[in-house]
């Protein structure tokens, strides 16, 4: 079994990106919530077809506080390739050293050829806490852009206290942070 398991913190990886510039997944996250896609490897089909169907959440992320990053098990040119290959706009990390893979053990032992992950989605609350976690080993265990709009609901609903603007607790939060000066009153 993987070492993956919901509630729990995800280390923060530190992995260049396809133009070789590392980053930490928690530099990625910033305060927001994140999408993490653990792919199988830039030779699947399978993940060339996901990270496509990615695309218009993507769009839908940029304007929800979302982060999106795919990480797969190759060279910084493979990685490249499968980035171009699919249109993809989202920041794509290459674990070159295996680093991901060993850590959360998702090693694919039944390809004897690559050095692939079974395919992971994870929603990560604030810190890289992990919320929800899908197993892609079969193309349908990978979440279609809406199941992640449910889940990011979900989430959202659970983490903003200002998820419904209309709540009393809500309304009385923003006047207390106006009159704190904390933010402008014409927001």
């Amino acid at each position: 079994m993987s070492k993956i398991k919901v509630g729990a913190t995800l280390p923060d990886f530190e992995l260049p990106d396809e133009n070789g510039v590392m980053h930490t997944l928690s530099e990625l996250q910033g305060d927001d919530v994140m999408v993490l896609m653990l792919g199988r490897g830039e030779h699947c089909p399978r993940e060339r077809q996901h990270q496509r169907e990615m695309l218009k959440f993507y769009e839908w992320s940029s304007v929800a506080f979302t982060q999106l990053v795919t990480v797969l098990p190759n060279e910084l040119h493979d990685v490249f390739k499968l980035k171009i290959s699919t249109g993809a706009h989202w920041t794509y990390l290459a674990d070159t050293d295996l680093e991901v893979q060993t850590a959360l053990d998702i090693r694919e032992y039944t390809d004897p050829i690559h050095d692939a992950n079974v395919p992971h989605t994870l929603v990560l609350a604030p810190e890289l806490v992990i919320d929800k976690a899908y197993v892609g080993y079969w193309f349908w265990g990978r979440p279609s852009p809406y199941q992640l709009w449910e889940d990011l609901g979900d989430l959202f609903r659970r983490i903003k206290p200002d998820f419904d603007p209309t709540a009393a607790a809500a309304k009385r939060a923003w006047k207390a942070a106006v009159e704190n000066g904390t933010v402008p009153a014409h927001h």
